[in-house]
C-alpha cells in the first residue's frame, strides 16, 4: 500500500463531466490498494471571475476579505467530487484549508504555509476515506481565511505530501508534464523525462506555467518527487526531483516567457549609499517582489534605478514608489508594461562558457534588443519588448538544440 497525494489543476475539474473523469482516476489509484489525498483548484475560470468580481467593488481591494472571496472557488470543486464519490458508493470526505488545518502566515493573497496539522487526515485514511482538500488556501492564527496566491493548489498538493510523507505526488494538469518550451510557441517543443528541483525553480520563477515556483521550493526542502501529468491521457509525464550527473551532461533544458511583467525606473535619484534601500525596502514591508534591478552609472551625483514587478502589483508598487521617490528628491518616475521577460535554464551553464554570447549574438541577429539582465549560476533573463516574445523563445530553442 502506498500514499499517494494527487493534485488537479482548474481545467481537469473545468466542468462535471471532467471532474467525473477525475473521480475515476481517483477510484482507479485507490481500488489499486492506495491511499489517496486528493488536492483540486477551482474550476476554470472560476477565480478569475472571482478577483474580477473583487476588483468591481474597488480599485484596490482589501487583503483580508479578497481572500474570503477568491477562496470559496475551491470549497465548490472539493464538494462536487466528494459528493460524486459518494453516489459512486466510495467512503470520501472534503476538507477546506481550516478545516484540515493548513495553518499559514498572514500575508493575504500570498500566503506561506507554516504547518500542516495531519491528524484528521490520518484518522480518515485510517478508516479508508478518500480525503478531498481544497487547494490553494489556509488559515492563518487568528482565523482569517488565507490564500497562497495564484497557482497556490500546486504547493498545497505538496507540503500535504511532505506533511503525510506520500510515496508520491502527482500534479495532474492539461499537458503530460514539462517541455522544453511552450509548445503553443515552439511546435517542436519536446517533452523532458525528467528535470531537477533548481532548474524546475529557475523555470517556475522565470514564467513557467506548470507548476507554482514555492511548490517546487517545498518539493526541495522536503524531498518530495513530483510526477507532472496530463489528466487526460495515460501517458508518462516528468520527474521532478533531485539532480543527478546525467543532468549536467545538458547545456540548456528549457526557455521561459514571462509576459506578467512591468518596468518601473526611478529616474534622478541621489547617488548615495542606502538610497536603493529606501526605495525597495517598502515595496518588500508591502510583500510585493521586485525581480530585477538595474542601477545606471551616475552622472552629476544622479543615477537611475529601473526594476521590475509583477503586473498585478505595478498599481499598488507604483504607489508606495511614489511616496519613497518624494522622500529621497527623485526627479521622475516612469513605468513600462509591455515588456516580456525570455530565460533559458540548464544546469549545463556551470561548467561551459560562452553561453550568454550565444543568446545575446541570436537575438542580436533578429534585430531584438535588450533592456535589461539577469544572471545566475544556471539561468540567463533578458528582457525585451513584448511584441517580440514568441519570436525571442523560438530563436533560442533552436539555437541550444532543444526541437525534438
Amino acid at each position: 500500500m502506498a500514499l499517494v497525494v494527487q493534485k488537479y489543476g482548474g481545467t481537469s475539474v473545468g466542468t462535471t463531466d471532467r471532474i467525473k473523469n477525475v473521480a475515476s482516476r481517483i477510484i482507479k489509484t485507490y481500488e489499486a490498494g492506495n491511499e489517496v489525498v486528493v488536492v483540486v483548484s477551482a474550476m476554470s475560470g472560476e477565480t478569475n471571475k472571482l478577483v474580477a468580481l473583487a476588483d468591481a467593488m474597488c480599485d484596490i481591494p482589501d487583503n483580508r476579505e479578497y481572500d474570503v472571496v477568491v477562496a470559496t472557488g475551491e470549497q465548490v470543486t472539493i464538494g462536487l467530487l466528494a459528493m460524486h464519490l459518494k453516489s459512486l458508493g466510495y467512503n470520501a470526505k472534503s476538507y477546506q484549508g481550516w478545516q484540515v488545518p493548513i495553518k499559514t502566515d498572514s500575508t493575504f493573497s500570498k500566503a506561506r504555509i507554516e504547518s500542516i496539522d495531519d491528524t484528521k487526515i490520518r484518522a480518515d485514511l485510517k478508516a479508508g476515506s478518500i480525503i478531498i482538500v481544497a487547494g490553494f488556501q489556509g488559515v492563518d492564527k487568528d482565523g482569517n481565511v488565507t490564500t497562497l496566491g495564484r497557482g497556490g493548489s500546486d504547493t498545497s498538493a505538496v507540503a500535504l505530501a511532505a506533511a503525510l510523507k506520500a510515496d508520491v505526488c502527482e500534479i495532474y494538469t492539461d499537458v503530460d508534464g514539462i517541455y522544453t518550451t511552450d509548445p503553443n510557441i515552439c511546435k517542436d517543443a519536446t517533452k523532458v523525462d525528467k528535470i531537477s528541483y533548481d532548474e524546475m525553480l529557475e523555470l517556475a520563477s522565470l514564467g513557467a506555467k506548470v507548476l507554482q515556483l514555492r511548490s517546487v521550493e517545498f518539493a526541495k526542502k522536503y524531498s518530495v518527487d513530483i510526477h507532472v501529468r496530463s489528466s487526460l491521457n495515460e501517458n508518462t509525464g516528468t520527474i521532478v526531483t533531485r539532480e543527478d550527473k546525467d543532468m549536467e551532461g545538458i547545456l540548456v533544458s528549457g526557455v521561459a516567457y514571462d509576459k506578467n511583467e512591468a518596468k518601473i525606473a526611478v529616474l534622478g535619484v541621489p547617488d548615495k549609499p542606502g538610497i536603493a534601500a529606501r526605495l525597495l525596502t517598502p515595496l518588500s514591508d508591502a510583500a510585493i517582489p521586485v525581480d530585477m534591478i538595474v542601477q545606471n552609472v551616475s552622472h552629476d551625483g544622479l543615477t537611475d534605478l529601473t526594476f521590475t514587478v509583477t503586473k498585478a502589483d505595478l498599481k499598488k508598487a507604483l504607489q508606495i514608489t511614489n511616496e519613497a521617490a518624494k522622500e529621497i528628491d527623485a526627479k521622475e518616475i516612469v513605468t513600462k508594461e509591455d515588456i516580456a521577460k525570455v530565460s533559458i535554464v540548464g544546469l549545463g551553464m556551470r561548467s561551459h562558457s560562452g553561453v550568454a554570447t550565444r543568446m545575446f549574438s541570436a537575438l542580436s541577429k533578429n534585430n531584438i534588443n535588450i533592456a535589461m539582465i539577469s544572471t545566475s549560476e544556471i539561468k540567463i533573463s533578458v528582457v525585451i519588448d513584448e511584441k517580440y516574445t514568441e519570436l525571442a523563445v523560438r530563436i533560442l530553442h533552436e539555437e541550444f538544440g532543444l526541437a525534438g
